[in-house]
Protein backbone atom coordinates (compact mmCIF):
# COMPACT_ATOMS: atom_id res chain seq x y z
CA UNK A 1 0.00 0.00 0.00
CA UNK A 2 2.69 2.43 0.86
CA UNK A 3 4.30 1.66 -2.80
CA UNK A 4 1.30 2.89 -4.38
CA UNK A 5 0.45 5.89 -2.30
CA UNK A 6 3.89 6.83 -2.96
CA UNK A 7 3.18 7.23 -6.55
CA UNK A 8 0.53 9.61 -5.69
CA UNK A 9 3.28 12.72 -5.69
CA UNK A 10 1.82 16.21 -3.87
CA UNK A 11 2.12 17.96 -6.98
CA UNK A 12 0.39 15.32 -9.19
CA UNK A 13 -2.36 15.35 -6.28
CA UNK A 14 -2.62 19.18 -6.74
CA UNK A 15 -2.67 18.44 -10.74
CA UNK A 16 -5.39 16.12 -10.65
CA UNK A 17 -7.17 18.77 -7.93
CA UNK A 18 -6.98 21.38 -10.12
CA UNK A 19 -7.86 19.60 -13.24
CA UNK A 20 -11.35 18.01 -11.33
CA UNK A 21 -12.25 21.78 -10.14
CA UNK A 22 -11.94 22.90 -13.28
CA UNK A 23 -14.30 20.13 -15.15
CA UNK A 24 -16.86 20.83 -12.04
CA UNK A 25 -16.63 24.73 -13.00
CA UNK A 26 -17.08 24.45 -16.74
CA UNK A 27 -19.95 21.74 -16.68
CA UNK A 28 -21.93 22.08 -13.25
CA UNK A 29 -23.59 24.72 -14.98
CA UNK A 30 -24.56 22.59 -18.20
CA UNK A 31 -25.41 19.99 -15.84
CA UNK A 32 -27.81 22.24 -13.98
CA UNK A 33 -29.01 23.96 -17.07
CA UNK A 34 -30.22 21.12 -18.71
CA UNK A 35 -31.74 19.70 -15.62
CA UNK A 36 -33.65 23.30 -15.17
CA UNK A 37 -35.47 22.33 -19.03
CA UNK A 38 -37.02 19.76 -18.14
CA UNK A 39 -38.33 20.03 -14.50
CA UNK A 40 -41.09 21.71 -13.57
CA UNK A 41 -39.51 24.08 -11.41
CA UNK A 42 -36.73 25.26 -13.30
CA UNK A 43 -35.73 27.70 -10.29
CA UNK A 44 -34.15 24.96 -8.24
CA UNK A 45 -35.01 21.37 -10.24
CA UNK A 46 -33.74 19.34 -7.52
CA UNK A 47 -35.34 16.37 -6.91
CA UNK A 48 -36.43 17.05 -10.96
CA UNK A 49 -39.80 16.43 -11.86
CA UNK A 50 -39.90 15.56 -15.74
CA UNK A 51 -42.10 18.16 -18.06
CA UNK A 52 -41.73 19.29 -21.21
CA UNK A 53 -44.12 22.25 -20.61
CA UNK A 54 -40.50 24.65 -21.25
CA UNK A 55 -39.36 22.81 -23.93
CA UNK A 56 -42.82 23.68 -25.50
CA UNK A 57 -43.41 26.83 -24.78
CA UNK A 58 -39.36 27.63 -27.13
CA UNK A 59 -40.62 25.91 -30.07
CA UNK A 60 -43.49 28.00 -29.58
CA UNK A 61 -41.89 30.79 -29.12
CA UNK A 62 -42.09 32.89 -32.68
CA UNK A 63 -39.20 34.96 -31.27
CA UNK A 64 -36.67 32.89 -30.83
CA UNK A 65 -37.38 30.77 -34.21
CA UNK A 66 -36.99 34.02 -36.00
CA UNK A 67 -33.74 35.40 -34.12
CA UNK A 68 -32.52 31.09 -34.97
CA UNK A 69 -33.13 31.46 -38.28
CA UNK A 70 -30.96 35.17 -38.57
CA UNK A 71 -28.29 33.67 -36.64
CA UNK A 72 -27.63 30.68 -38.71
CA UNK A 73 -27.80 32.73 -41.81
CA UNK A 74 -25.27 34.63 -40.93
CA UNK A 75 -23.42 31.72 -39.34
CA UNK A 76 -23.36 29.83 -42.24
CA UNK A 77 -22.64 32.46 -44.50
CA UNK A 78 -20.22 34.49 -42.41
CA UNK A 79 -18.19 31.25 -42.24
CA UNK A 80 -18.30 30.06 -46.07
CA UNK A 81 -16.94 33.47 -46.50
CA UNK A 82 -14.20 33.87 -43.96
CA UNK A 83 -12.87 30.15 -45.23
CA UNK A 84 -12.96 31.06 -48.47
CA UNK A 85 -11.21 33.71 -48.62
CA UNK A 86 -8.46 33.24 -45.99
CA UNK A 87 -7.95 29.86 -47.95
CA UNK A 88 -7.19 31.65 -51.05
CA UNK A 89 -5.09 34.21 -49.02
CA UNK A 90 -3.30 31.89 -47.31
CA UNK A 91 -2.44 29.76 -50.27
CA UNK A 92 -1.60 33.16 -52.04
CA UNK A 93 0.79 34.04 -48.76
CA UNK A 94 2.33 30.43 -49.05
CA UNK A 95 3.05 30.18 -53.00
CA UNK A 96 3.62 33.74 -53.83
CA UNK A 97 3.98 36.58 -51.68
CA UNK A 98 7.91 36.30 -51.49
CA UNK A 99 9.38 38.82 -49.10
CA UNK A 100 6.34 40.77 -48.70
CA UNK A 101 4.18 37.75 -47.01
CA UNK A 102 5.13 39.96 -43.31
CA UNK A 103 3.28 42.94 -44.77
CA UNK A 104 0.50 41.57 -45.98
CA UNK A 105 0.17 39.00 -42.88
CA UNK A 106 -0.11 41.57 -40.48
CA UNK A 107 -2.77 43.49 -42.55
CA UNK A 108 -4.63 40.25 -42.66
CA UNK A 109 -4.43 39.39 -39.32
CA UNK A 110 -5.07 42.94 -37.76
CA UNK A 111 -8.73 42.44 -37.29
CA UNK A 112 -7.64 40.26 -34.49
CA UNK A 113 -6.65 43.52 -32.46
CA UNK A 114 -10.08 45.58 -33.21
CA UNK A 115 -12.73 44.99 -30.69
CA UNK A 116 -16.13 43.99 -31.56
CA UNK A 117 -17.71 46.33 -30.31
CA UNK A 118 -15.69 48.94 -32.28
CA UNK A 119 -16.14 46.85 -35.72
CA UNK A 120 -18.99 47.28 -35.18
CA UNK A 121 -19.66 50.83 -34.46
CA UNK A 122 -17.56 51.49 -37.58
CA UNK A 123 -18.80 49.18 -39.75
CA UNK A 124 -22.38 51.01 -39.05
CA UNK A 125 -20.75 54.16 -39.50
CA UNK A 126 -19.26 52.98 -43.18
CA UNK A 127 -22.48 52.18 -44.34
CA UNK A 128 -25.18 55.07 -42.94
CA UNK A 129 -22.53 57.77 -43.63
CA UNK A 130 -20.61 56.81 -46.83
CA UNK A 131 -22.72 54.24 -48.37
CA UNK A 132 -26.11 55.38 -47.23
CA UNK A 133 -27.38 52.11 -46.16
CA UNK A 134 -29.28 50.79 -43.36
CA UNK A 135 -27.72 47.84 -41.60
CA UNK A 136 -29.31 44.95 -43.05
CA UNK A 137 -28.43 41.10 -42.80
CA UNK A 138 -25.42 41.24 -45.99
CA UNK A 139 -23.81 44.35 -44.06
CA UNK A 140 -23.98 42.02 -40.25
CA UNK A 141 -22.74 38.62 -42.80
CA UNK A 142 -19.56 40.93 -44.29
CA UNK A 143 -18.98 42.65 -40.62
CA UNK A 144 -18.82 39.24 -39.47
CA UNK A 145 -16.56 37.86 -42.43
CA UNK A 146 -13.78 40.73 -41.73
CA UNK A 147 -13.67 39.74 -37.69
CA UNK A 148 -13.77 36.02 -38.59
CA UNK A 149 -11.77 35.81 -41.26
CA UNK A 150 -7.85 36.13 -39.48
CA UNK A 151 -8.90 33.45 -37.03
CA UNK A 152 -9.97 31.47 -40.54
CA UNK A 153 -6.67 31.99 -41.66
CA UNK A 154 -4.29 31.40 -38.68
CA UNK A 155 -6.70 27.99 -38.67
CA UNK A 156 -5.22 27.54 -42.47
CA UNK A 157 -2.21 28.31 -41.90
CA UNK A 158 -1.27 25.42 -39.49
CA UNK A 159 -2.57 23.21 -42.28
CA UNK A 160 -0.79 24.55 -45.29
CA UNK A 161 2.52 24.83 -43.21
CA UNK A 162 3.12 21.25 -43.46
CA UNK A 163 2.03 21.03 -47.22
CA UNK A 164 4.48 19.76 -49.68
CA UNK A 165 3.59 21.98 -52.65
CA UNK A 166 5.50 19.63 -55.01
CA UNK A 167 2.39 17.73 -55.29
CA UNK A 168 1.02 20.82 -57.54
CA UNK A 169 4.22 21.01 -59.01
CA UNK A 170 4.05 17.77 -60.14
CA UNK A 171 0.15 17.47 -61.20
CA UNK A 172 0.78 20.49 -63.36
CA UNK A 173 3.94 19.19 -65.01
CA UNK A 174 1.98 15.83 -65.99
CA UNK A 175 -0.37 18.71 -67.76
CA UNK A 176 -3.16 19.47 -65.46
CA UNK A 177 -4.35 23.22 -64.87
CA UNK A 178 -4.10 24.85 -62.11
CA UNK A 179 -8.24 24.67 -61.33
CA UNK A 180 -7.99 20.53 -61.56
CA UNK A 181 -5.03 20.48 -59.51
CA UNK A 182 -6.38 22.44 -56.85
CA UNK A 183 -9.44 20.39 -57.18
CA UNK A 184 -8.22 17.26 -57.06
CA UNK A 185 -4.46 17.51 -55.27
CA UNK A 186 -4.47 20.60 -52.43
CA UNK A 187 -8.24 20.43 -51.56
CA UNK A 188 -8.29 17.12 -50.42
CA UNK A 189 -4.91 17.33 -48.67
CA UNK A 190 -6.21 20.56 -46.52
CA UNK A 191 -9.84 19.71 -46.38
CA UNK A 192 -9.39 19.44 -42.62
CA UNK A 193 -7.81 22.56 -42.16
CA UNK A 194 -11.00 24.03 -44.03
CA UNK A 195 -13.49 22.44 -42.11
CA UNK A 196 -11.66 23.52 -38.68
CA UNK A 197 -12.21 27.17 -40.31
CA UNK A 198 -15.51 26.88 -41.08
CA UNK A 199 -16.65 25.46 -38.03
CA UNK A 200 -14.67 27.88 -35.54
CA UNK A 201 -15.66 30.79 -38.00
CA UNK A 202 -18.99 30.03 -37.82
CA UNK A 203 -19.82 29.30 -33.89
CA UNK A 204 -18.20 32.78 -33.74
CA UNK A 205 -20.57 34.58 -36.18
CA UNK A 206 -23.51 32.54 -34.44
CA UNK A 207 -22.18 33.42 -31.01
CA UNK A 208 -21.51 37.51 -32.00
CA UNK A 209 -23.49 39.89 -30.41
CA UNK A 210 -21.85 43.03 -30.75
CA UNK A 211 -21.12 43.17 -34.38
CA UNK A 212 -24.73 41.99 -35.53
CA UNK A 213 -26.76 44.37 -32.62
CA UNK A 214 -24.82 47.28 -34.04
CA UNK A 215 -25.98 46.23 -37.52
CA UNK A 216 -29.54 44.81 -37.62
CA UNK A 217 -31.06 46.74 -34.97
CA UNK A 218 -34.57 45.39 -33.96
CA UNK A 219 -33.85 42.06 -36.25
CA UNK A 220 -32.77 39.37 -33.87
CA UNK A 221 -30.73 36.94 -33.56
CA UNK A 222 -30.08 34.33 -31.32
CA UNK A 223 -28.00 36.37 -28.67
CA UNK A 224 -29.39 39.42 -29.38
CA UNK A 225 -32.73 38.05 -28.09
CA UNK A 226 -31.16 36.32 -24.93
CA UNK A 227 -29.41 39.55 -24.25
CA UNK A 228 -32.90 41.17 -24.48
CA UNK A 229 -34.41 38.62 -22.37
CA UNK A 230 -31.88 39.12 -19.40
CA UNK A 231 -33.28 42.32 -18.96
CA UNK A 232 -36.65 41.26 -17.23
CA UNK A 233 -34.97 38.09 -15.47
CA UNK A 234 -33.56 34.90 -16.69
CA UNK A 235 -36.74 32.83 -18.11
CA UNK A 236 -37.01 29.12 -18.46
CA UNK A 237 -37.41 29.16 -22.35
CA UNK A 238 -33.41 30.58 -21.84
CA UNK A 239 -32.60 27.71 -20.33
CA UNK A 240 -34.39 25.39 -22.85
CA UNK A 241 -32.70 27.17 -25.77
CA UNK A 242 -28.92 26.99 -24.26
CA UNK A 243 -29.75 23.10 -23.38
CA UNK A 244 -30.45 22.55 -26.93
CA UNK A 245 -27.53 24.23 -28.37
CA UNK A 246 -25.59 22.07 -25.67
CA UNK A 247 -27.17 18.50 -27.51
CA UNK A 248 -26.48 19.59 -31.04
CA UNK A 249 -22.74 20.35 -30.11
CA UNK A 250 -22.69 17.08 -28.00
CA UNK A 251 -24.42 15.29 -30.98
CA UNK A 252 -21.95 16.86 -33.53
CA UNK A 253 -19.08 16.18 -31.42
CA UNK A 254 -20.04 12.39 -30.74
CA UNK A 255 -20.65 11.90 -34.62
CA UNK A 256 -16.84 12.87 -35.20
CA UNK A 257 -15.35 10.76 -33.02
CA UNK A 258 -17.25 7.71 -34.08
CA UNK A 259 -16.52 8.48 -37.73
CA UNK A 260 -13.04 9.37 -36.52
CA UNK A 261 -12.75 5.78 -34.30
CA UNK A 262 -14.47 3.33 -37.30
CA UNK A 263 -12.00 5.43 -39.87
CA UNK A 264 -14.62 6.36 -42.36
CA UNK A 265 -13.32 10.35 -41.97
CA UNK A 266 -9.41 11.34 -40.87
CA UNK A 267 -8.85 14.50 -39.77
CA UNK A 268 -5.52 16.08 -38.59
CA UNK A 269 -2.19 16.17 -40.91
CA UNK A 270 -1.03 12.82 -43.02
CA UNK A 271 2.05 11.25 -43.06
CA UNK A 272 3.27 13.07 -46.33
CA UNK A 273 3.15 16.72 -44.99
CA UNK A 274 4.91 15.94 -41.73
CA UNK A 275 7.60 14.45 -43.97
CA UNK A 276 7.73 17.62 -46.20
CA UNK A 277 8.25 20.00 -42.89
CA UNK A 278 11.27 21.46 -42.91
Amino acid sequence: MSMKLGKWKPGKIALLATVAVSYLFLYLPVVHIGLASFARNSNFPYPPKWSLDIMARLFSNSLYQTALGNSLIIGIFAALLSTALAGLATIGLMRHAGRRAPLYLALFIAPLFVAEVLLGISSLIFNGLFLGLQGNMISAILANTVHCFSYALLIIATQLYRYDWRLDDAAMVFGASPARTFFEVTLPLIWPGLLGAFIVTFIMAFNNLEISFYLLGATPTLPSAAWGALRYGVKPELYALATCVNLIVFALLAIMFVLMRTGLLTFGHRPERERSAV
